[in-house]
């Protein structure tokens, strides 16, 4: 039986006293984008801090590629997981390609500074995410889709197998949050294995290879969207009477929220 990349067990997440979950435990299938669902203040996001090693969990461990997580070298861990946190800043005044190449960083240290393999790993992010036009602007200039896509590349430039995203669509318009999903499924066909935490249900099943729904800091379901994204598993999760049909462009299960009764 291979080795899940990425896996929790029996994890207790907490925010000084306020525990968000107990005895939490889930394996990242290789090669596939999971998305982890449930509503708000369910623990998706102080998940996939854990996951990333930005949250310390009280209890439990971590496993990248069966290691403890928390026994490894942060260079180590940068190397081969890649976090794009939920609304990051960027530094004032700082282009895009500075940024991005501030993802080479796992890979420098005292005695290998910038090398011609940085450049190269820095040219193909830039040009995988399509902002290699947008390489000398300031970030601060840019619109929420172009600045999201370069922070996608500055992620990217760590060269990782593994890459975490923190709702990466957020205060995003549709069309943005369209354009970055393609991309997202685009890098998981190259074989990356991708996490994310999503909002939006319907984009989360058309998009994942494996869904994790999650709801008071308890896995309630994972697997497949064909398998998840049921009327029940809806109604459990976010409390939402729906109906679940196909999705006309791709198949899918889309969610359709039953109207509200209404008095004569």
């Amino acid at each position: 039986m291979s080795v899940a990349p990425l896996a929790a067990r029996g994890l207790t997440l907490a925010y000084d006293r306020l525990v968000v979950a107990r005895d939490l435990s889930v394996d990242i299938p290789r090669a596939s984008f999971t998305v982890v669902i449930g509503p708000n203040g369910c623990g998706k996001s102080t998940l996939l801090r854990a996951l990333a090693r930005t949250l310390t969990p009280r209890a439990g461990q971590v496993l990248l590629e069966g290691e403890p997580l928390d026994r490894m070298r942060g260079k180590d861990v940068a190397r081969r997981l890649a976090l794009l946190p939920q609304s990051p800043v960027a530094p004032e005044s700082i282009t895009v390609g500075d940024l991005v190449a501030r993802g080479r960083y796992p890979h420098q240290g005292i005695l290998r500074q910038w090398s011609p393999a940085d450049a190269r790993a820095v040219a193909a992010a830039l040009a995988a995410t399509e902002v290699t036009d947008l390489r000398d602007r300031y970030v601060s200039d840019l619109s929420g889709g172009q600045r999201q896509r370069v922070w996608l590349a500055m992620a990217l430039a760590q060269e990782t197998d593994l890459l975490l995203l923190d709702e990466p669509t957020t205060y995003l318009d549709i069309a943005h949050q369209v354009e970055v999903m393609d991309l997202c499924a685009r890098l998981h066909e190259e074989g990356r294995t991708l996490v994310a935490v999503l909002h939006d249900l319907n984009q989360a099943a058309r998009y994942a290879t494996h869904l994790v729904a999650m709801r008071d800091g308890v896995i309630v379901a994972q697997g497949p969207p064909q398998e998840v994204v049921t009327a029940e598993t809806v109604r459990d999760v976010f409390g939402l009477a729906c109906r679940v049909v196909p999705d006309p462009e791709s198949g899918t299960p889309m969610v359709v929220p039953l109207r509200r009764a209404t008095t004569p």
